[in-house]
């Protein structure tokens, strides 16, 4: 059974830079195999990862319904039912120690929540492949009342140094359990704080939320000089600051 990790957050608060870490770290551990989905519509945890997408859900969705609309054959022969599950197939690319699944956008309207479940099915068909599945959710609460990640072993919220980004975490996981999602496991981890160090008013705002802080991921300016140069995170210095504490955070949990 794989074990499948969860990472949630507000926007702006670099969950997908963690979430590209934790691969990364994952993969160094030989955790393998590993599939790192993008749940994104706003795809760019392959940009962490250095890594070139070709095929997303989305484009794939669009490209079967085009065939519908203009009454182009679809190919061999196929029905298209059959051609959407071939298609998905070559959705699946292969990176440097992992795989990825990257849902992409759409167009039209009522699209959305098809892929979504589009994304869903793949994930559970694809889930007995690998030992680790690492989901980097859209952000906001879309994913979670969805249920489009199924069962989580691991929820993972990511909150920026600010009372509201953690209050909107904590709505995360209340949400989760008003929905019953079946979540083993939920953690916090605080990103982007000034020294790595913790306010005791955030701290007091933590409890209040009734979350359990993982740990703090400092403010980095490896990760800002990287983004602004399209430089994949990964690569950055191993004792880059943000790198070392998402390393310290694994260990803590064992994944590593």
């Amino acid at each position: 059974m794989s074990k499948r990790i969860a990472v949630a957050g507000k926007g702006g608060t670099g969950k997908t830079s963690i979430a590209g870490l934790i691969i990364m770290y994952l993969v160094k551990a030989g955790k393998g195999p590993i599939l790192a989905v993008d749940a994104d519509a706003n795809s760019n945890l392959n940009e962490v990862l250095g890594m070139e997408i070709e095929e997303t859900i989305g484009n794939i969705r669009e490209e079967v319904n085009w065939s519908e609309r203009t009454g182009t054959p679809i190919p061999g022969g196929m029905t298209k039912t059959e051609y959407l599950n071939y298609r998905l197939n070559q959705a699946v690319s292969e990176g440097n120690g992992f795989d990825m699944l990257v849902m992409g956008r759409t167009q039209g309207e009522g699209c959305y929540c098809y892929v979504n479940g589009i994304l869903k099915n793949q994930i559970e068909k694809l889930s007995n492949n690998y030992n680790h599945i690492i989901i980097d959710n859209e952000a906001g609460m879309e994913h979670i009342s969805r249920g489009t990640v199924g069962k989580i072993d691991l929820l993972l919220l990511i909150s920026d140094y600010s009372r509201r980004s953690i209050q909107s975490v904590g709505r995360i996981k209340e949400l989760a359990k008003e929905l019953e999602v079946d979540v083993k496991s939920t953690g916090l981890i605080v990103n982007k704080a000034p020294g790595g160090k913790i306010a005791k008013a955030i701290m007091e705002e933590i409890k209040k939320q009734g979350l359990e802080l993982l740990g703090v991921v400092p403010l980095d300016e490896n990760i800002v000089e990287y983004d602004a140069s399209g430089e994949p995170l990964i690569n950055m210095p191993e004792d880059s600051p943000a790198k070392e504490a998402v390393k310290d955070i694994l260990v803590k949990l064992q994944l590593i």
